[in-house]
């Protein structure tokens, strides 16, 4: 069965953007999480554009790779200027998760608004056995209270943004983490854990 996989670049101390993050404007004055997609000079074979260093272009592209449908919450959606009406990945659909009509969906976006398992279960369809990467914040918390979550990638950024949207909220118990890849990387490391049950 397909995996379910959340994976996003982050702070040491916790943040997936900085302050005042919004529409137009996703990651605040948090834009430096992602330069590392662009200091090196292996490109991507996933992603046109990125240039990165050899040990996260190996990792990020096999970590791309996996992935058959993406589903993301409505912040994250809107904070990233809707994908431009398309996917955050080039190459697969965008399901986005809201309780509230989503306006100007495009041809690649598919609306779930009955909920996080519903969401998860028609992404998986669509990744025709591929796995599924999960985006945003909120999302990962919803995803990992209902045990919905198989791994949690981390790309860590070694700065402390003082400020901005937590990767992590609230949960109600402690979710264990096992590690199963750690690469380190000029200005980045890699992290990907399993999610024990």
């Amino acid at each position: 069965m397909s995996k379910v996989i959340s994976a996003h670049a982050v702070s040491v101390d916790g943040y997936i953007t900085g302050r005042d993050p919004r529409l137009g404007h996703g990651l605040g004055d948090g834009g430096t999480l992602f330069d590392w997609y662009f200091d090196g000079d292996t490109p991507s074979r996933e992603f046109d554009g990125f240039k990165l260093s050899q040990p996260s272009a190996r990792f990020f592209d096999a970590a791309s790779a996996r992935l058959g449908a993406i589903v993301a919450g409505r912040d994250t959606y809107e904070h990233s200027d809707r994908f431009g009406g398309g996917s955050p990945h080039p190459r697969v659909p965008l399901f986005v998760l809201s309780h509230r009509p989503a306006p100007e969906l495009g041809e690649r976006q598919t609306l779930v608004t009955t909920g996080v398992e519903d969401a998860i279960a028609a992404v998986r369809q669509a990744a025709g056995g591929k796995d599924v990467g999960l985006m945003g914040g909120g999302l990962l918390t919803e995803a990992l209270k209902a045990g919905l979550v198989d791994e949690v990638i981390l790309h860590q950024v070694p700065i402390l943004l003082g400020g901005g949207r937590p990767f992590f909220r609230s949960l109600p118990e402690h979710v264990r983490l096992r590690p199963l890849e750690v690469v380190q990387a000029p200005g980045v490391t890699h992290l990907r854990y399993e999610v024990t049950r």
